[in-house]
C-alpha cells in the first residue's frame, strides 16, 4: 500500500506544488482523492497506470480540487479505456459531468457510477471489498468531505514451526486450516486452527481531509489513522486568516492528528506564500505539537 502525493498545493499552483490531488495505491487498484488542474500529468510523472485507476474520490468543488477530473476522464477515454470507474463527491457531481458532456459534446464510452453524498447524511460508507471508505462532511466554505480509508482486519498468520511441531504435513490440511477448517491428522490428533494461527491482524487506515478548518469530524475520520493527511494551508501565525478562510494552521493540523491519536500527519494543500526555505519552519512549528509531522512535496511517495 502506497500515498503518492500528485498535487500539495492550494488554490494558487506553483511550479513546485501543483493543485490537490493524492493517489492511493492498493493491491491492484489506485485509488484517487481530488483532482486538480493537472493530476493527470503528476500520475504520469509519478509512473502511475491509468488502467489500475478505479476510484475518485471528490472532497468539494472548489477548483483546486475538481478541474483536472473532466481532462483526466477525456484522456482515459482517448486512451482506449473500456474499464469502469467510480466517482464519489457532493451532491452535484453527477451534473457536473453531464453538463461538461453536453458542453463538450462528447459521451464517455466507458461506464462512469456516480455516487452523490445527500447533504443530510452525516455519515457515509461504502464496502469496496478488502477495504471501506467512510465520508464525513468537513468545514469549509462549500459542502466539503474527508475521507478514511479502512482496510479490513487480516487473517492471523500461520506459525509453521508450530505446524512442525504437531506434525502438520505440508499440503491440503495446512490449507484448510487457514480456511478455519479443523482437521484430523492420520494419528487421530485433532487440530483447530487457533492452534498454529495468531489473532487477526487490524488494517491500515488513511484520513485524508483537505480544505477544512479544525473540526470533530476530522478527528473522528482520523482517529487511530496509520497515517493523516490534513490541510496545513497557513502558519501558526496566520490563524486569523485561517479562520476567515476556513482553513487550517499547520499546528491546527497537529493538534487534529494528536487528538486524533494518529500514528503520523502529512500537511499538503500548502499557500503559494511559502517558498522551500519557509516550509521547512512550517514542518518544525507542526512538530512542536505533533512530532510526527512531514510537510508533503509534489510526487513524494510513502509505504505502509
Amino acid at each position: 500500500m502506497q500515498i503518492i502525493f500528485l498535487g500539495t498545493g492550494a488554490a494558487v499552483p506553483t511550479v513546485n506544488r501543483w493543485a490537490s490531488s493524492i493517489a492511493l495505491s492498493y493491491a491492484n487498484e489506485i485509488l484517487l482523492f481530488d483532482c486538480g488542474e493537472g493530476a493527470q500529468v503528476q500520475f504520469l510523472k509519478a509512473r502511475l497506470k491509468p488502467g489500475k485507476l478505479s476510484r475518485v474520490f471528490i472532497s468539494h468543488f472548489h477548483g483546486d480540487h475538481l478541474y483536472g477530473l473532466i481532462g483526466f476522464l477525456t484522456t482515459l477515454q482517448l486512451n482506449g479505456r473500456d474499464k469502469e470507474l467510480s466517482l464519489y463527491g457532493p451532491k452535484g457531481l453527477k451534473g457536473y459531468l453531464a453538463y461538461m458532456e453536453k458542453l463538450s459534446q462528447f459521451t464517455f464510452r466507458f461506464k462512469i457510477n456516480i455516487f452523490e453524498i445527500s447533504p443530510e447524511e452525516e455519515d457515509v460508507a461504502w464496502d469496496c471489498g478488502d477495504y471501506t471508505i467512510f465520508a464525513k462532511p468537513l468545514q469549509h466554505r462549500t459542502t466539503t468531505y474527508g475521507y478514511r480509508f479502512e482496510e479490513k482486519p487480516k487473517p492471523g498468520k500461520f506459525d509453521s514451526e508450530k505446524a512442525a511441531q504437531l506434525g502438520i504435513p505440508d499440503g491440503p490440511e495446512r490449507t484448510k486450516l487457514m480456511q478455519g477448517e479443523k482437521i484430523v491428522l492420520a494419528n487421530g490428533a485433532k487440530i483447530s486452527p487457533n492452534e498454529v494461527i495468531g489473532a487477526s491482524r487490524n488494517g491500515k487506515k488513511v484520513a485524508i481531509c483537505t480544505d477544512t478548518m479544525p473540526c470533530e469530524n476530522a478527528i473522528s475520520l482520523a482517529q487511530g489513522a496509520d497515517l493523516l493527511i490534513h490541510e496545513g494551508t497557513f502558519e501558526a501565525a496566520r490563524s486569523e486568516l485561517a479562520r476567515e478562510t476556513r482553513h487550517s494552521t499547520v499546528t491546527q493540523a497537529a493538534d487534529v492528528a494528536k487528538k486524533a491519536n494518529a500514528k503520523r500527519l502529512f500537511l499538503t494543500h500548502i499557500s503559494a506564500r511559502y517558498d522551500n526555505k519557509q516550509v521547512v519552519a512550517l514542518e518544525a512549528e507542526a512538530r512542536a505539537v505533533f512530532q510526527e509531522s512531514v510537510v508533503a512535496k509534489d510526487l513524494m511517495k510513502i509505504d505502509l
